[in-house]
């Protein structure tokens, strides 16, 4: 089931999670103190954390808070299938080295186990002592069997018989039946059973189906409550139908979490698309990294499991059922607006709205008259950025449209667009991303799909992933001259997350930023070496190393009592280079603002090397997934949006674009953006020098604080047409 909630998407934790590989070269000079990083294991830990705080508050709408226990637990299972599961295969193969902070790989492992037992303990008591209980007194019951009554149990039975029973399939471990395997994510009932004939104890395990409800709406009993069952339970009250004839002795919940990451060595394998397909087929086979049981399994059953799963005691966690609340994701559905966020309508942005009701938009004729800005979800994508595709796919015109593709929708009308693009006589290229990581089989079908339509599919530069939004347009004015219609964004061109992500993108006829993305194309699509960009700064070669020019830039007119300061807005902020920058810069007495979603190994407020760093993070109803990069410069600010977060992956190991704005509006705009989110009055999570995340939501009178994205939809809900924004 879909969900319609930041976080709820199965690829968004994998937005923050880096891949477990050796890290680029990097040396301490020695210079500043070596206990500057915190670790980035427990800071992506702690921005987990922050998602379940808002479960916790009691100020958000209900059916919101039983979703955010739900992202907590998807965002929890790809934590462990990539991060705990690289750093497992490392030690394991004697590879690892120490983190950033120094801590050797297998004491770092036990601190993410401490901490994560702890979270999910404190997870499951959200729910079962204020998510369910709340549930409960608005008539939307999660009942277990025990609640039920002779008459529920009765027509639930026939439910039982008639939808579930059929799909289920009992696997008994025996010396004729060896231990079955257990697919990842799987949820599973574990069976011990006795023959009354032979009085032989017996072992069974039972896959809960992944293609059914996990929560069972219950028939209604006329008190007008909304009831489920969860599917599990359902089962294990109904073992005597599976075992005939045995004695149940006892049955309980466990789950299994595998390493899924994908491995392929690009430079030795003629065929990427069947490598990768290939090594797909092998993620589902992957080693055990945790065990999640029900609390009160016994130690018989548990040993078992421990001992076919080759499980050690510090990847067992005891929780009380039931296991993967992800499961909630189906009861935040129920139609209850009471219960969910305000509904928020995206508006079209000013510059793209037609003249008159009855009129189409001109998106060409829009962005002639100059760049527009578009800040998604609270300017519609579907009248922007998908509006533009599919002008251009049946504009006469139009002779050429370059794009790249990393991850997009299901039932994608901007992949419609561009085969209907190719149909119509346009040379079409499409970088398809396939390495896009939880989204690898749905882009081999894309690209298999764009190349029998006649598109020009190209996978990138060998070793590198292509993580830019990038979209060219080529085109033939009245004139008879081709000019560049392009747009670049921080998200991806994906219908459906642009309702949910905040994210920017820029539209602009630049004939610089078009040749920079020609350039650009030609060398992901060719054999081009481009180093130089006129408005581009691009991964992996030249991005780190122009940032650090601004920062240090920025510290030099510190220095010189020239006006400075560094305001960056990211998903995640690791680098070594770029926080050590940024720390000389705060000595050199620039004033430096970071609003971070997730990871943030930089340590702000320490005396002599931070005092003038804030680090902020914001969370809420949207996913926070912009990266703006704003630079005083003397009065004359330089401000980039783009694709790269500071990670080593961003600016090592994937190709990143960030593109400098030069109209002022939206450079005003842009840092009206960081005025507002790190207000001492805005609601927001402030990091100390300890590492500690504080949640600021009320002020000193217990007045709610401002809610940034409440605030940023109000403002574009007011612009008009043809006004300054």
């Amino acid at each position: 089931m879909e969900s319609e909630s930041p976080l709820g998407d199965a690829t968004i934790a994998a937005d923050l999670l880096d891949d477990y590989e050796p890290e680029p070269v990097w040396i301490d000079d020695g210079s500043l103190p070596s206990d500057r990083f915190l670790d980035r294991e427990l800071s992506w830990l702690a921005f987990n954390q922050r998602v379940l705080e808002l479960a916790e508050d009691a100020t958000v709408p209900l059916l919101e808070r039983a979703n955010f226990l739900a992202i907590f637990s998807t965002n929890l299972d790809e934590f462990f299938m990539v991060r705990v599961a690289g750093l497992k295969r490392r030690i394991e193969t004697g590879i690892a080295v120490p983190t950033n902070i120094g801590t050797a790989p297998s004491e770092v492992l036990s601190q993410i186990s401490e901490r994560a037992h702890e979270l999910q303990l404190r997870h499951a008591r959200v729910f079962h002592e204020q998510v369910k209980p709340a549930l409960d007194e608005a008539g939307i019951h999660i009942e277990s069997w025990s609640d039920l009554d002779e008459n529920d149990r009765a027509r639930i039975d026939e439910v039982f018989s008639t939808q579930i029973f059929p799909v289920l399939m009992p696997l008994a471990v025996d010396p004729a039946h060896p231990f079955p395997y257990i697919s990842g994510l799987s949820l599973n009932l574990s069976v011990r059973v006795r023959n009354p004939k032979a009085a032989r104890v017996e072992f069974a395990r039972i896959k809960v189906p992944q293609n059914l409800p996990r929560f069972v709406e219950l028939p209604d009993d006329a008190r007008g409550f909304v009831r489920y069952i969860p599917l599990e339970d359902l089962i294990a009250n109904h073992l005597g139908e599976l075992f005939p004839g045995m004695e149940i002795l006892a049955t309980h919940e466990f789950r299994v979490t595998r390493n899924e990451d994908v491995e392929i060595e690009e430079d030795e394998t003629e065929n990427l698309l069947q490598a990768l397909e290939k090594e797909l087929r092998r993620r589902r086979f992957g080693p055990p990294i945790r065990l999640e049981i029900s609390d009160d399994m016994d130690d018989v059953t548990l040993q078992l499991l421990m001992s076919e799963l080759e499980i050690t005691e510090q990847e067992v966690y005891r929780l009380p059922g039931p296991l993967d609340l992800s499961g909630l994701f189906e009861i935040t559905s129920i139609d209850r607006p009471e219960l969910k966020y305000p509904k928020q309508v995206p508006t079209t942005a000013a510059q793209f709205r037609p003249s008159e009701p009855t009129e189409k938009a001109d998106i060409f004729a829009a962005i002639d008259k100059g760049d527009v800005l578009v800040h998604h979800p609270y300017e519609s994508f579907a009248t922007s950025v998908q509006a533009f595709i599919e002008q251009a796919a049946v504009d006469p015109n139009v002779l050429a449209i370059k794009q790249t593709l990393y991850r997009t929708s299901g039932d994608s009308p901007i992949v419609a667009a561009l085969i209907q693009a190719a149909q119509n006589g346009k040379a079409v290229l499409a970088l398809v991303e396939i390495k896009a990581r939880f989204d690898e089989e749905a882009n081999i079908g894309w690209a298999r799909q764009l190349e029998r339509a006649g598109v020009h599919v190209v996978y990138g530069l060998v070793g590198l992933k292509t993580h830019c939004k990038l979209l060219n347009v080529v085109r033939q004015e009245k004139d008879g001259t081709l000019r560049h219609y392009s747009h670049i964004g921080t998200g991806n061109y994906n219908p459906k997350t642009s309702r949910i992500y905040e994210d920017f993108g820029l539209f602009t006829t630049s004939n610089t930023v078009g040749k920079d993305l020609t350039r650009l194309f030609n060398e992901l699509s060719g054999y081009a070496i481009e180093k130089k960009f006129k408005r581009l700064l691009v991964a992996p070669l030249h991005l780190r190393n122009g940032l650090i020019k601004h920062i240090e830039t920025e510290a030099a007119n510190a220095r010189a009592g020239r006006p400075a300061r560094i305001r960056i807005k990211v998903n995640s902020m690791v680098d070594e280079r770029v926080i050590d920058a940024l720390y000389r810069a705060s000595q050199a007495g620039v004033d430096v603002d970071v609003l971070v979603r997730g990871i943030c190994s930089l340590r702000p407020g320490i005396e002599g090397l931070s005092e003038r760093i804030r680090v902020r993070s914001i969370l809420g109803r949207y996913l926070e997934h912009s990266r703006v990069f704003w630079f005083a410069n003397d009065g004359d600010p330089q401000v980039y949006i783009g694709s790269a977060d500071m990670m080593h992956r961003n600016l090592d190991r994937r190709v990143e674009a960030l593109v400098r704005m030069r109209r002022e509006e939206h450079v005003v705009e842009l840092g009206e953006l960081f005025e507002l989110a790190m207000d001492d009055g805005t609601a927001s999570w402030w990091l100390g020098a300890d590492g500690e995340w504080t949640r600021h939501s009320s002020g000193e009178d217990l007045e709610p604080l401002l809610d940034l994205q409440t605030e940023l939809a109000r403002r574009v809900a007011g612009r008009r047409r043809g006004s300054a924004r």
